[in-house]
């Protein structure tokens, strides 16, 4: 089993990543996050955001999976499934989804949303999907999932959660009214949700290892947004670290493969939290222009920056990563100069270049390289050879920073705009 996940905070590219790599594997696999999730897809013109669903899904060939680490909104599944319709895509025959995986029901969104109202200006950015509540009823052994609703008493069960709930927000004084409807929708989306698939997905997902099948795990999210090893408090509730694939989709260490790790060319963060290289000025709003920087799940305008290798070290070190895939190269085309930024400076003057615990609490200054740029489109490139020596170059000084091999550079958001290497 090989996983690919990213290797900053998220919004790497790992949906078009997952959707080129597709043909070589039987199977993609997600195991953890859920609906926070937006992977992008672009061919024939037309542009896909996958939430939940593996974005393997539009090949028809591939087995896809959704495995007892993600946390699964039935509403937002259903729409996603309604959405691939009018592509003929057999989701009865190609999607199985794990009965251990864990449901966010209504009442999580309303506590995510009185959760983060009560943080006032410290907020940590949540997406108000209700992903951390659903987790922290997992962790705390009250949680429903999905084997549940094919339980006779399943709505007593459902009942007991709400009233918990209930009693929690009530101290936020939280209005309830739009509960109903909620509710409402939410149990025509559980119905729907029988009709599917429902497995005991790490029994499948072994037999097709011991088959010789191969089985991709598609992360979502990014490394520095882990739950252990992220910005913490300023991280998601998952492990997005390729451990992960193993907790989530029930698979031993030992069949870990290759670890793909995916880094946009620059950097972008979506929410509140340490941004050592984030930018201020007319680069950063111009690298957002050109890039396009708006979450495909909440829409929001992503914060930019250059490239940060102290950060993209560690993501390396923690994965254990063999191969890199650099996406969104082609943003940089209008930057005559580009900046690396290589170590950090703390306040008293000491350079480091590793994300130490303290980097949480203090300000740190970048240190750049500054490199050329290319300063051209890159549009009509089909070849590593027909790259501008300036591109070359910030490849090959990646590569020997970074000490793995870059073997796929994304030139454009196209799936035909993605060289091998």
């Amino acid at each position: 089993m090989d996983v690919l996940l990213g290797l900053q905070w998220g919004d790497e590219g790992k949906g078009k990543v997952v959707d080129v790599l597709a043909p070589q594997y039987d199977v993609v696999a997600r195991f953890q996050g859920g609906p926070n999730a937006g992977h992008t897809l672009e061919f024939d013109g037309i542009k896909h955001v996958l939430h939940q669903i593996p974005s393997g899904i539009f090949r028809e060939n591939i087995t896809n999976i959704i495995g007892n680490g993600v946390v699964l909104d039935p509403v937002i599944l259903k729409k996603e499934i309604e959405g691939l319709h009018k592509f003929n895509i057999a989701f009865k025959k190609n999607l199985f989804i794990s009965k251990k995986a864990t449901i966010i029901i209504p009442t999580h969104k309303l506590l995510d949303a009185a959760y983060e109202k009560s943080k006032g200006d410290k907020k940590i950015g949540s997406t108000l999907k209700g992903i951390g509540p659903t987790y922290q009823d997992k962790i705390g052994r009250v949680a429903l999932r999905v084997g549940d609703i094919l339980s006779p008493d399943f709505k007593e069960k459902y009942q007991g959660l709400v009233d918990k709930h209930k009693t929690i927000l009530s101290f936020y004084d939280f209005d309830l009214s739009q509960l109903a409807e909620l509710e409402a929708t939410f149990f025509d989306a559980v119905e729907f949700f029988k009709t599917l698939n429902l497995v005991d997905s790490e029994y499948e997902v072994n037999t097709y290892l011991k088959e010789g099948q191969r089985v991709l795990a598609e992360g979502a999210q990014g490394s520095l947004l882990d739950i252990d090893f992220g910005s913490y408090p300023f991280v998601t509730s998952s492990t997005t670290m390729a451990p992960g694939a193993c907790t989530g989709l029930g698979v031993a260490p030992s069949r870990i493969g290759e670890v793909y790790g995916i880094f946009k060319a620059y950097c972008t963060r979506v929410g509140s939290g340490p941004f050592p290289t984030e930018l201020f000025d007319e680069d950063g709003e111009a690298m957002r222009k050109e890039g396009n920087e708006f979450g495909s799940t909440t829409g929001r305008p992503r914060r930019c920056g250059w490239i940060d290798l102290p950060a993209l070290k560690y993501s390396i070190m923690i994965n254990g990563v063999t191969q890199l895939f650099m996406m969104k190269a082609d943003v940089l085309n209008i930057f005559e100069q580009i900046k690396v930024c290589t170590h950090y400076e703390l306040p008293d003057g000491t350079m480091v270049d590793r994300l130490t615990y303290e980097l949480d609490s203090v300000e740190v200054k970048p240190v750049y390289q500054t490199v050329p740029g290319w300063n051209q489109s890159l549009a009509d490139i089909s070849s590593y050879d027909g790259f501008p020596k300036e591109l070359k170059d910030y490849v090959t000084m990646l590569e020997e920073a970074l000490e793995v091999p870059i073997k796929l550079v994304s030139v454009g958001p196209d799936r035909k705009q993605t060289i091998l290497r």
